[in-house]
């Protein structure tokens, strides 16, 4: 490569994560539940960033602001409840003119057993209701999904229903692994930020079989 074009090696090969938005729903009744997988890990992210929540109306969410390479990244917990996701995140969308491939989406996965993570992009929304109305509401699944493991109870050999399992609060040995799981996204962050989607991937998916 011509010396004077070395610079581009060093470019992401696919546009980077400029806005997080983690899934949840809001008030305090809901704040320990499995659903809200999504809040937990980006709260911690926020604290990574060393930046604060705080609610911002027009969004319908709250929303903190980072920095990582010089570049702004935004942070956003939508304050709807979660089938209305997609109101939150295609403002924050449009308002920061970014493309659905800028976004990351942290979700509950109820195909994956808690201690595990996957990350994609596009794909369907297997039912989440979040991801089916931010999916409406940017015309395109072309976004990135971290699909935080929650297990489903029939996997766990529990008698409840969907509904009221993501509803109620992980037991502890699953709550253990989910926030293992949580540091292990933290510490994938930056590859993601950089564009480096491989590596992440690589490094997120291995740690599930430990």
């Amino acid at each position: 490569m011509d010396p004077g074009y070395a610079f581009l090696a060093k470019l992401p090969m696919k546009p980077s994560i400029r806005l997080i938005i983690g899934l949840g729903n809001p008030g305090p009744e809901y704040e320990a539940t499995r659903h809200n997988a999504g809040f937990w890990l980006a709260d911690h992210l926020a604290d990574d960033f060393k930046a604060s929540f705080s609610l911002e109306k027009g969004f319908s969410a709250c929303v903190a602001k980072g920095r990582f390479d010089g570049a702004v990244v935004v942070l956003a917990k939508p304050m709807t409840f979660m089938n209305r996701s997609g109101q939150a995140a295609g403002a924050l969308l449009r308002f920061y003119k970014l493309a659905p491939e800028e976004v990351l989406v942290l979700h509950d996965e109820l195909d994956l057993p808690p201690g595990q993570v996957k990350i994609k992009q596009g794909g369907g929304h297997a039912g989440h209701n979040g991801l089916r109305d931010i999916q409406a509401a940017f015309g395109s699944p072309d976004f990135w999904r971290m699909r935080v493991g929650i297990g489903h109870p029939r996997s766990l050999g529990l008698a409840q229903q969907v509904v009221d399992f993501v509803l109620s609060p992980p037991r502890r040995d699953e709550l253990k692994a989910i926030e293992g799981v949580i540091d292990r996204c933290r510490a994938a962050l930056p590859l993601l930020l950089q564009g480096d989607y491989e590596t992440a991937k690589q490094q997120l998916h291995e740690g599930n079989s430990v």
